[in-house]
């Protein structure tokens, strides 16, 4: 006999509207991995530290591994997958990625990302030292830290600049 609890996670993922039965004890890393196939969402540390598994949730990042899956209940879930357009071009955030050299094995991209695009679409003016700041939930062994926040830097200035601020 199995002591497992299941309960029904009705939930948008990425634009498109689930419904699945869950594990009550499953991490939103888990379900979106094993149950959905999106493996941008990379399981790193396993307790909140590094990032790698960052999501965003209604538009706010969170690290899905301490996140229940249950708790994303009737909520909007985007991983890395969600972001491209769909003609398939990058969002201009992921190609300054490329451009800045921000991207070495990849590990720690996905989640780096969308804590950007969640900076980003504040549409606010941030000095270095505060995107520092902002994007400090994240460890990166490769690139150092200078060329990811070269990238959401020019981001943000290139987005401002197109409305005029």
């Amino acid at each position: 006999m199995s002591n497992r609890e299941y309960k029904e996670l009705n939930c948008t993922i990425n634009g498109k509207k689930y419904s699945k039965m869950i594990d009550v004890r499953a991490s939103l890393t888990d379900v979106l991995r094993n149950d959905f196939s999106l493996t941008s969402v990379k399981k790193g540390c396993e307790v909140g530290e590094c990032g790698a598994c960052n999501v965003l949730i209604n538009g706010e990042s969170f690290n899905s591994c301490i996140y229940l899956a249950i708790w994303a209940d009737g909520k909007e879930i985007t991983t890395l997958e969600g972001l491209q357009k769909e003609d398939g071009t990058l969002l201009d955030i992921q190609q300054a990625f490329i451009d800045e050299a921000a991207v070495q094995c990849g590990f720690c991209t996905p989640g780096v990302i969308l804590t950007a695009v969640e900076i980003l679409n504040r549409n606010k003016r941030y000095s270095r030292d505060e995107l520092r700041q902002l994007m400090s939930g994240h460890m990166c062994r490769c690139t150092g830290y200078d060329n990811i926040i070269n990238a959401v830097e020019k981001t943000m200035n290139n987005r401002l600049k197109a409305q005029g601020k």
